[in-house]
């Protein structure tokens, strides 16, 4: 098999984080519509994130947020997002750029992306393990824009799968 020079992982990564930035912009703009809300889920160290010590010390390796009912102040930028949040009564600003992103899930829809994070020296062990398919959450939610009209029941008892892009990557 030839090398993959082009990095179509990449690409990809960068095109679905895309539809994450173009999602949140969208309710920046015009808020949440009718039932959709999200759950992002971040690498809380990730480089050009911004947390309180208060939340780092407590969520210290990835964190999940909901933009649901109480958020305020959502910017979006080319590279980040920038949401106001409350935890535990406490007001806080947090700033996750989309490379921090490991998953964006809108439950209304079914719809769900995850992500690899970039090879770094803190998870270059990882990066180098063989490929595997990430755990499903105990919610069914697919990998998918359209949710069916009739729920059929056989559907319904599976869980979704979604399989890694590190799956795709060659192997030396």
């Amino acid at each position: 098999m030839a090398e993959d020079l082009i990095r179509y992982d990449i690409l990809a990564q960068d095109a679905l984080r895309g539809v994450v930035r173009k999602v949140l912009s969208e309710v920046a703009r015009t808020g949440l519509p009718g039932a959709h809300h999200f759950f992002i889920k971040f690498a809380t160290r990730a480089p050009g994130v911004r947390v309180s010590s208060r939340l780092l010390k407590e969520y210290p390796e990835e964190m999940t947020i909901v933009l649901q009912h109480q958020f305020w102040d959502l910017t979006v930028s080319e590279q980040a997002f920038e949401v106001g949040l409350s935890f535990d009564g406490t007001p806080e600003r947090l700033l996750v750029p989309f490379t921090a992103v490991r998953e964006f899930v809108d439950p209304s829809v079914l719809f769900r992306l995850a992500f690899e994070m970039a090879p770094t020296a803190a998870n270059a062990d990882a990066a180098a393990a063989p490929p595997r398919l990430v755990e499903e959450k105990p919610r069914p939610l697919a990998l998918a824009a359209e949710k069916p009209d009739e729920p059929d029941e056989e559907a319904t008892d599976r869980k979704a799968e979604v399989v890694s892009l590190a799956a795709f990557r060659k192997k030396n």
